[in-house]
C-alpha cells in the first residue's frame, strides 16, 4: 500500500495528483527548482525537496536528484506526472530498482512506445493502421510530410514540410528542439494528412490482464501542433468510435500495458483512421474523460500501482459532454510568443471544483495571484473545463467563464479560446488540426477596437478616483476641481501594439462628465458617469449602462468590461529622458538564449529573412528582418543569454535608389 507519494513534476499536474492523494489519505512530497520555490504546488505538498538550479536539465530531468529526494523524504512511491521524465524508461526502471512503487506502466512498455519508429512496427503487426513513415529524408518523395520527434510529444520537434526544399532545415530544427525538450534529437518523417482530426482513446490496464478503453477525446484544435481545446466524448460515427476503441485496446495488449495511457490517431476526411503515437502517461486533457465517466484517473493509477484490479472492465457510457481549454501565457497575435512576468490577478468566476469532479466548471491551475511565469518552463497556466448535459451548453458556459475571468499581468490566449468556442465552425464540429490556419478571425481581441476609448476613459476616471481617495485634504472634491473650469484633465496610456492613447476629459462641479475625447479616435460615444471608484467605474454609454472593473499595479492598468479586457500602461506626465535606440533595432521579446545566428554584419537582407533564432520556454522563436536593409549590428553571439528588451540585431533600411 502506498503511504507517501513523491510527484516528479511541477505545476498543475503536481497539484492534481496531490488533490487525489489528500482524498485517499496518502502523504505527498513535492520536488522543486529554485524558480519554483514559492509555487502553489510546493505549498500543496506535505513535504518538499529542493532541486538546486532552475532549468529542467538541472532539476526535473535529474533522475539521481529525484531518487535522492524520495529517499530523504521517506516516500515509498513516485508519480511522474506528464512531461520531463514521465515517459523515460530509464527513470521508471530506476524507481523500481530503488525499491519504490512506480505509478505508471512498466519500463519495458515505456521503452517499446518511447521509440516511435519501433512502436509503429510493433503495433502494425498487431493490426493497428499506420501512415507511411521514413527515417531517411532522402527517401521522401511525396509531400506534404510531418517531421516528428521520436522520443517525446506535446508538439515539440514537429515541423510541417510542403516541398523538398524545406525538408533539410525542418529536420535540423526538429532535432534541436527535440534534443532540448527530451534529451534525444532523433526524428522521423510521416505523411501529413490535410484537414485531419486528432482523436485519441484513453486506455487503462491492470496487472490482472485487463485493458479497457475509457472513451474517445477530440483534440483537433491545436497551435504549433499542441492541443489547446479538447473534448469528450468526441463527436464521431458509432462505427468509427468502435474501431478506435478496438485499435487502442489492441495497442495496449501488444505491450502488456498497465496504468493510464493514451493512443492517438489521425482521422482523415475520408473516415480512415491512422495511428499517430501512444503516450505512456496521464494526458493533460484527462479531466474531460473524468467528468464524462465519473472516474478519478489518478485514483485508478494508484490502485493499479498497488496491484488492485480495475473497477471497470468495459467502456463506460459517456455522461454529458466536457470541454477543456489550455490557458497559456502567450500572445497568439505574435505567433503564440510566450509571455513571462508576474500574474498579478488570476480569477475565474463560477468554478465549482478544483482538480476534481464538477457538474459545471472545473479549474486545474498551476498558478494563483502573484505567481511568477518563468522562462524556464512551458507556457501553460491552467486548464478550465466545463461539463454540461450537451456539447452546446458546455461550450457556452466555458466561453462565458473565460470571457469574465480576470487575467492580469501577462498576455494570455484567453480571447482566442473564447472566439474558437463561440465560432459557428466549432459548434458544427467542422474542426481539424488546421483550424487556426483557416480562421484568422479568431485571433482578433474580444474587445473591439472602437470600444477601447471607453475602456481608456474608465481607466483614467478610476485613476482620478484613486488619487482623490488618497488625498490628505479635501478628498471629497471632484477630481480636477477648479473655481473656473477651463482646461481638461489629460491621462496618457500605451495600449495594444504600444500605441499611445491620450484621454482628455473635464468634470463639472458635481463630478459629472462635462466633455471627453480620446486620440487617436474619430468619434466618441455619449457617456455619462454613473459612478467612478478606484476599482469600479460605471458608465452610461449611448444609453447602455456598462460596468468596468479596474485593477492597478504600479503604472499597469487592467480594465475588464462587458465586451472584453484591455491592458494599459499609464505614462508619466513628465517622462524622464531615455537612451534612443538605433533605427532598425530588433529587441528580444522575452528572456532566452540565442541558439543560432544566420547572418553576418554587413550582409544585405530582405524583409522576412531569418536573422537569428531565440530559444525560450522550450521552443525556438525566429527573429526576422522587418524590412529590406543591411545588418549593421549583431551584439549577441550564438549561445548568448539575453533579457527582455535586449538588442538582438540592427538592420539599417536601404536607401531608396530613386
Amino acid at each position: 500500500m502506498i503511504t507517501k507519494l513523491l510527484v516528479a513534476n511541477r505545476g498543475e499536474i503536481a497539484r492534481r495528483v496531490f488533490a487525489t492523494c489528500r482524498a485517499l489519505g496518502v502523504a505527498t512530497v513535492a520536488v522543486h527548482s529554485d524558480a519554483d520555490a514559492d509555487a502553489p504546488f510546493v505549498a500543496d505538498a506535505d513535504q518538499a525537496v529542493r532541486l538546486p538550479g532552475n532549468t529542467p536539465a538541472e532539476t526535473y530531468l535529474r533522475i539521481d536528484l529525484i531518487l535522492d529526494a524520495a529517499r530523504r523524504s521517506g516516500a515509498d512511491a513516485v508519480h511522474p506526472g506528464y512531461g520531463f521524465l514521465a515517459e523515460n524508461a530509464e527513470f521508471a526502471a530506476a524507481v523500481t530498482d530503488a525499491g519504490l512503487t512506480w505509478v505508471g506502466p512498466s519500463a519495458k512498455a515505456i521503452a517499446a512506445m518511447g521509440d516511435k519508429m519501433a512502436a509503429k512496427a510493433l503495433l502494425a503487426d498487431a493490426g493497428v493502421p499506420m501512415l507511411p513513415t521514413w527515417t531517411d529524408p532522402a527517401e521522401v518523395t511525396a509531400f506534404p510530410v510531418l517531421v516528428k520527434a521520436s522520443a517525446g510529444g506535446g508538439g515539440r520537434g514537429m515541423r510541417i514540410v510542403r516541398d523538398a526544399a524545406g525538408l533539410a532545415e525542418a529536420v535540423a530544427g526538429a532535432r534541436r528542439e527535440a534534443a532540448a525538450a527530451f534529451g534525444d534529437g532523433t526524428v522521423f518523417i510521416e505523411r501529413y494528412v490535410e484537414r485531419g482530426r486528432h482523436v485519441e482513446v484513453q486506455i487503462f490496464g491492470d496487472t490482472h490482464g485487463t485493458v479497457v478503453a475509457l472513451g474517445v477525446r477530440d483534440c483537433s484544435i491545436q497551435r504549433r501542433h499542441q492541443k489547446i481545446v479538447e473534448e469528450a466524448p468526441g463527436v464521431l460515427p458509432d462505427d468509427v468510435r468502435a474501431a478506435l476503441h478496438e485499435a487502442a485496446v489492441a495497442a495496449g495488449r501488444a505491450v502488456d500495458y498497465v496504468g493510464a495511457g493514451t493512443v492517438e490517431f489521425l482521422l482523415a476526411p475520408d473516415g480512415q483512421v491512422h495511428f499517430l503515437e501512444m503516450n505512456t502517461r496521464l494526458q493533460v486533457e484527462h479531466p474531460v474523460t473524468e467528468l464524462t465517466t465519473g472516474l478519478d484517473l489518478v485514483r485508478l493509477q494508484l490502485l493499479v500501482a498497488e496491484g488492485e484490479p480495475l473497477p471497470v472492465t468495459t467502456t463506460p457510457p459517456a455522461d454529458g459532454h466536457a470541454i477543456e481549454v489550455r490557458l497559456c501565457a502567450e500572445d497568439p497575435a505574435q505567433g503564440f510568443r510566450p509571455a513571462t512576468g508576474t500574474l498579478h490577478r488570476f480569477a475565474v468566476p463560477g468554478v465549482a471544483a478544483e482538480f476534481g469532479p464538477a457538474r459545471g466548471l472545473r479549474l486545474d491551475s498551476g498558478v494563483v495571484d502573484g505567481s511568477a511565469v518563468s522562462v524556464h518552463y512551458d507556457s501553460m497556466l491552467a486548464k478550465l473545463v466545463a461539463w454540461a448535459p450537451t456539447r452546446t451548453e458546455a461550450a457556452r458556459a466555458l466561453a462565458g467563464a473565460l470571457a469574465r475571468a480576470e487575467l492580469h499581468g501577462v498576455a494570455t490566449n484567453r480571447d482566442l479560446l473564447v472566439r474558437v468556442l463561440r465560432s459557428p465552425e466549432f459548434a458544427s464540429v467542422d474542426v481539424d488540426t488546421g483550424f487556426l490556419d483557416r480562421h484568422p478571425e479568431v485571433f482578433e481581441p474580444l474587445l473591439p477596437t472602437e470600444q477601447l476609448p471607453v475602456a481608456a476613459l474608465a481607466a483614467a476616471l478610476s485613476g482620478a478616483a484613486a488619487r482623490r481617495a488618497a488625498a490628505p485634504v479635501l478628498a471629497g472634491l471632484p477630481s480636477g476641481w477648479r473655481n473656473v473650469p477651463a482646461f481638461p484633465q489629460v491621462t496618457r496610456f500605451t495600449g495594444p501594439g504600444d500605441e499611445e492613447i491620450e484621454v482628455r476629459y473635464r468634470l463639472d462641479r458635481k463630478g459629472g462628465l462635462a466633455e471627453w475625447s480620446v486620440s487617436p479616435s474619430d468619434a466618441t460615444p455619449a457617456v455619462t458617469v454613473v459612478d467612478a471608484a478606484p476599482e469600479r467605474v460605471l458608465l452610461d454609454v449611448d444609453g447602455v449602462r456598462r460596468a468596468f472593473r479596474v485593477h492597478r499595479v504600479g503604472s499597469s492598468v487592467f480594465v475588464d468590461g462587458p465586451d472584453g479586457a484591455a491592458s494599459l500602461t499609464e505614462l508619466p506626465r513628465l517622462p524622464l529622458p531615455t537612451a534612443e535606440l538605433a533605427a532598425g533595432s530588433l529587441l528580444a521579446p522575452l528572456p532566452g538564449a540565442v541558439t543560432r545566428v544566420h547572418v553576418e554584419v554587413g550582409q544585405r537582407v530582405a524583409a522576412g529573412d531569418l536573422l537569428l533564432t531565440l530559444e525560450a520556454m522550450k521552443l525556438e522563436h525566429p527573429v526576422l528582418a522587418p524590412a529590406d536593409g543591411v545588418v549593421t549590428e549583431l551584439p549577441v553571439p550564438a549561445g548568448g543569454q539575453v533579457e527582455t528588451g535586449a538588442v538582438l540585431a540592427v538592420v539599417d533600411p536601404e536607401e531608396d535608389p530613386q
